[in-house]
């Protein structure tokens, strides 16, 4: 899968929150989007996960060289891990992972149980989401997105709430989820999230 970003922009009312990106996302890179807060990194992102459209410009996204993926059905390509993206309080951790792979399928060798085991969380699988602290809601929004097998994974302020085991646990999960058939953006100001990126778009450049 490729996407592709020509002359894209984003703007609310007057003001533009970026502009004139050209830019193509290839499978297999990781990419971090920097900048500080309210810098556009949020919007960059949903923009080019086609939950929002651009201001101007496009997104084109390629199966392969030849064949195009419509906008409309991009969704099913896409998994997110993202503070505004909240989980379903009334659920338990069991019955929240098997919602979330109605719509999205596994990556190969993970199931629920596996996903369990790398939360580590055997002990609350029958508790309501919403007795979990955000830190645990945080590791289960992150190895929803990561556990799927999806071509582009959209990471934005991925250790929020996280503290430094789960830090690490985070860099240990992007590891061992992201293979070469996936594009992965991280949407970040903090550089021991994005660490493991090759190449970054500073959305301050296209102010």
């Amino acid at each position: 899968m490729s996407i592709t970003l020509q002359d894209l922009g984003r703007r609310y009312n007057r003001e533009w929150i970026f502009r004139h990106v050209d830019y193509t996302f290839s499978t297999g890179k990781k990419y971090a989007i920097l900048g500080p807060n309210g810098s556009g990194k949020s919007t960059f992102l949903k923009v080019v996960a086609g939950s929002l459209s651009p201001s101007e410009g496009q997104v084109l996204y390629r199966a392969s060289e030849s064949i195009h993926v419509a906008v409309e059905d991009v969704f099913s390509d896409v998994s997110i891990a993202a503070p505004y993206l909240e989980l379903i309080e009334e659920f338990t951790l069991r019955e929240m992972i098997a919602f979330h792979f109605k719509f999205k399928p596994f990556l190969a060798g993970y199931d629920t149980n596996r996903i369990i085991q790398l939360l580590k969380l055997d002990h609350a699988v029958d508790k309501e989401i919403r007795f979990f602290s955000s830190g645990m809601k945080q590791r289960v929004k992150l190895a929803l997105a990561c556990c799927s097998d999806t071509k582009l994974l959209l990471l934005d302020e991925p250790t929020s709430n996280l503290d430094v085991a789960g830090e690490q646990w985070y860099l240990d999960l992007v590891a061992e989820t992201s293979h070469n058939h996936r594009i992965v953006l991280v949407g970040s100001n903090q550089e021991r999230e994005y660490v493991f990126c090759e190449e970054s778009l500073n959305m301050l450049t296209y102010k």
